[in-house]
């Protein structure tokens, strides 16, 4: 079982004594109950200096969290999966200007909401084409059901219902027949977009996503608990998951533990791209160490560093941020001083995040409260762990960077 091993912080100059407010900053979560658990990574030039793991396996329970737990990142498959496609892309297969229907033919067939009723939808064609680069960058003008923003989310709910029960490139085929929010490249709109790019990845390479994955990201870097169910043998390692119902405040189980899991317990047919991953501190950490390192680790390479440094510009039309380019919309990380890269938000303006980074630092989350951030000038690397949906009910991301960046003394 792999382990993290941990070093003096003093080493990477940062302070142990600061650092150890996190894990205490956190436990009055768990003391509420508001939190099951909270874990907590912070590793400077690829060395850890800060584990932190409070909590337990259930609300309550008694089975303590350990560094091999298992968590649902939802949305942290985001950014594994545009790892994959540019894979793709580094040999040539793709490239991002090109049409999204060049590899989905159904795409070039795709129409705008252009006002009416979710029963009765007026519809008017895009003003350009559907591009792999909108899929990266949200800008596609596709949409989450689950949002409840647009009268397209309705469209959304009320068609897509069973579609998990078939595969990833069915899924895309659904998405198509669905009206866009907006015309690409207008606006930003946090969607289905990673699940196309995933059906992308899936028709591209001749492979199922899974296999994909297994092949070129996690067996090189040594990602062992990372999938998109969990294996009998490792049942004992899955937490639970809880919601908070936004309009009682009652927080309950979504999702058991292990064996009692719903989702993971078993290989979905449909290979979600944009959120249907598992993983753990130890195997994140490996993920983000390749990108932070250049696109390398361990002697094994799996992008090229100019391509990195590439993926992690602000490509939104202008320079502009997530907040101007969605006036109206969510978005797994802050949108004030951010701007999108090919893996979630980068900092464009550290004043307009409220809160110390550094410039270029990028980040991403999933639904359930998961959390990573990778800061090059720093060389930091932040990975926070709990299992509580909706991910914006409690500020814990912007706490635990707070209270990061407060540990650097060097």
């Amino acid at each position: 079982m792999p382990k993290i091993t941990t070093i003096n912080p003093a080493e990477l100059g940062l302070s142990a004594e600061r650092l150890q407010r996190v894990p205490e900053f956190f436990q009055s979560y768990l003391d509420a109950q508001k939190l099951p658990c909270m874990a907590t990574l912070l590793s400077r030039g690829g060395e850890v200096a800060h584990l932190g793991l409070r909590g337990s396996m259930e609300m309550g329970g008694e089975v303590p969290i350990a560094e091999d737990t298992i968590y649902r990142i939802y949305s942290m498959t985001k950014p594994i999966t545009a790892v994959a496609a540019m894979i793709l892309f580094e040999e040539g297969k793709l490239r991002l200007e090109h049409e999204v229907a060049r590899y989905l033919p159904e795409y070039a067939d795709v129409m705008v909401w252009d006002g009416g009723t979710p029963d009765a939808p007026k519809l008017k064609a895009p003003e350009r084409p559907m591009q792999l680069l909108d899929l990266f960058t949200h800008t596609s003008g596709l949409t989450y059901g689950f949002l409840f923003q647009h009268d397209v989310d309705a469209i959304y709910r009320r068609e897509l219902q069973g579609t998990e029960k078939g595969n990833l490139r069915e899924f895309a085929r659904a998405l198509a027949q669905l009206p866009l929010v907006f015309s690409p490249g207008e606006q930003f709109n946090y969607g289905h977009s990673i699940d196309v790019l995933g059906a992308i990845v899936e028709v591209v390479s001749g492979q199922m996503l899974d296999v994909f994955f297994r092949e070129r990201i996690f067996e090189p870097l040594g990602m062992v608990d990372t999938d998109f169910y969990v294996p009998a043998e490792k049942w004992d390692r899955l937490g639970a998951c809880y919601s908070k119902d936004e309009k009682t405040g009652e927080t309950v189980l979504s999702d058991g533990a292990g064996a009692a899991s719903k989702l993971y317990a078993t290989r979905p047919a449909m290979l979600n791209a944009g959120g249907g991953l598992v993983s753990t501190l130890y195997d994140y950490h490996r993920f983000a160490n390749m990108l932070l390192e250049g696109g390398a680790l361990d002697g094994v390479r799996i992008l090229s560093p100019k391509t990195v440094e590439f993926m992690t510009l602000n490509h939104l039309p202008e320079g502009k941020s997530i907040l101007e380019m969605g006036d109206k919309t969510f978005a797994e990380g802050r949108m004030e001083g951010n701007g999108f890269c090919l893996l979630g938000s980068v900092v464009t303006d550290v004043v307009a995040t409220r809160q110390p980074s550094s410039l270029g630092t990028f980040a991403w989350g999933g639904l359930a409260t998961t959390y990573f951030w990778i800061d090059p000038e720093e060389q930091i690397i932040g990975i926070q762990m709990t299992q509580l949906i909706p991910s914006s009910t409690y500020p814990v991301r912007s706490q635990f960077q707070q209270l990061a960046y407060a540990a650097i003394e060097a």
